[in-house]
């Protein structure tokens, strides 16, 4: 296993820097105990990280490559994330929480970004626009230049990869805030850009609290462009902080996302799908899982089912399971554990009843929380309706396909949805009146790196994965030429 140094430092301009903010604190929130400390950025940090971001861009030395070559490093950093990935899990684990063999899929995640992005970047084009004989008109597609990326700590490599690997493949130089929670990690990023021979400048990683570093980027004069994965109440900050310097964002936040449940599917598969969904990284997931809304008459062996399945579930410290398998982590922080369980206390209270889980196990004090299956819940409760991000699953009960509808629709989030059943139009009827950005039919996470991916409501804007993104991080221009 990689041993851990004592002290992680900021990367600017190709350069491993200290904060001017001091220190933090890195916990292994299955123990409790300090892992590490890292370099924690001020305002002043966030600004050299920008103005180097900037330098690199206006000298073109990486925008004003061809777009196979600028491709190809991006691809380049991939494959090193690759190299090192006995390296990395287990830092990952030790400072997330997720199981070991977790850790691993998520680095291998990662990569694939940045496979895809560099396959993607020589494709990108512009078009010529008919205007008759006497003009000639096209366009073309320019990086903004500065993107600023602000990474949540749930997947701390994966989200990271998603929004700097498109960046790069279109010619911007990058800015990560990355995550106080989580921000051991990162570090590879800048290995990587450094192994895959990209210009000192183009990749900037700095750790720093969100009021302070987070707040002096999204606010930059001089970003282009924002890309920021987290809470709703931080995403309209990052939003009305960019919007003061008229900068487009990209926001991925939150969801409470639902899987209907006929009484035609198939319940064996669909357990196993649960499983996925809401026990996954301990829940902490923005589009988990969190509520199933299952056919009346399918009610009680669902829950009987799911509830077994939760509790073989054997939950410990991630770094002890290296074995894919039936196993479950730590949440990353006391502070997250206690308010899923806070929610799991309201909800009980208010007329929920627990199937299953809904406490700490006994023989961890770290931030550990059992699986849990809640019952009786209505869809006015606020556990139906908040964003818990635990490892909580809701049922919820319905009548016909209408009723399942207004029920999945009746939260401010749309952040994915899904519909499961044997009949197609059935599923086809669904998909189109569920509002969400994507609508999984049959197998929840169906899709990859491939397909777009956002929200509707307070989910968020713009969207990541798959050609779209791209879209994200070049302006159009236009020139049109009167001809003589």
């Amino acid at each position: 296993m990689t041993e851990l140094k004592d002290y992680w430092q900021n990367y600017i301009d190709g350069e491993w820097v200290d904060g001017g903010a001091g220190r933090i604190e890195v916990i292994d929130p299955a123990s409790g105990k300090v892992l590490a400390t890292h370099a924690l950025a001020d305002a002043r940090d966030v600004d050299f990280a920008v103005q180097a971001a900037r330098q690199v861009h206006r000298s073109g030395e990486l925008s004003g490559l061809r777009p196979v070559d600028r491709g190809r490093m991006v691809q380049a950093m991939g494959r090193f994330l690759l190299e090192k990935i006995d390296e990395i899990a287990p830092v990952l684990s030790l400072e997330q929480g997720k199981p070991l063999w977790e850790a691993r899929v998520e680095i291998t995640g990662a990569a694939r970004y940045f496979e895809y992005y560099g396959n993607q970047a020589e494709t990108l084009e512009g078009r010529s626009i008919p205007l008759g004989r006497n003009y000639f008109d096209f366009t073309t597609y320019e990086p903004y230049g500065v993107s600023a990326q602000i990474i949540p700590w749930n997947y701390p490599l994966e989200m990271a990869a998603r929004s700097l690997s498109a960046a790069l493949a279109t010619g911007n130089a990058c800015v990560i805030k990355s995550p106080e929670l989580t921000p051991l990690s990162q570090a590879w990023f800048a290995l990587a850009a450094e192994a895959a021979g990209l210009p000192s400048g183009a990749v900037n990683i700095l750790c720093g609290y969100g009021r302070e570093a987070g707040a002096a980027l999204a606010g930059h004069p001089q970003v282009n462009q924002v890309v920021f994965t987290g809470s709703v109440p931080t995403g309209v900050a990052v939003a009305k902080a960019a919007a003061l310097n008229v900068v487009p964002c990209v926001l991925e936040l939150g969801g409470k996302s639902a899987a209907i449940l006929h009484d035609d599917a198939d319940l064996d598969a669909f357990v196993n799908d649960v499983r996925w969904g809401i026990y996954f990284n301990a829940g902490q997931t923005c589009s988990a899982m969190s509520r199933v809304i299952v056919h009346e008459s399918r009610h009680d062996d669902l829950v009987d089912r799911v509830a077994e399945m939760a509790e073989t579930l054997s939950v410990g410290p991630g770094i002890d399971r290296a074995e894919f398998g039936a196993n479950m982590g730590a949440m990353v922080s006391l502070q997250q554990r206690d308010r899923a369980e806070i929610m799991v206390t309201e909800a009980i209270n208010a007329g929920a009843n627990l199937a299953t889980g809904g406490r700490r196990p006994k023989d961890y004090s770290g931030a550990f929380l059992q699986p849990t299956v809640l019952t009786d819940v209505t869809p006015d409760m606020a556990i139906a309706r908040e964003e818990i991000f635990g490892p909580v699953l809701s049922v919820i009960p319905f009548r016909d396909d209408e009723e399942a509808i207004e029920i999945a629709n009746s939260t401010q989030y749309g952040l994915v949805g899904g519909v499961f059943t044997s009949d197609l139009d059935r599923a086809m009827r669904a998909a189109r009146r569920i509002r969400a950005g994507q609508v999984f039919v049959n197998e929840w996470y169906a899709g990859g790196v491939e397909t777009p991916f956002g929200g509707y409501g307070k989910s968020g804007y713009g969207r990541e994965k798959g050609r779209e993104a791209l879209l994200n991080y070049v302006q159009t221009k236009n020139v049109a030429i009167r001809l003589r």
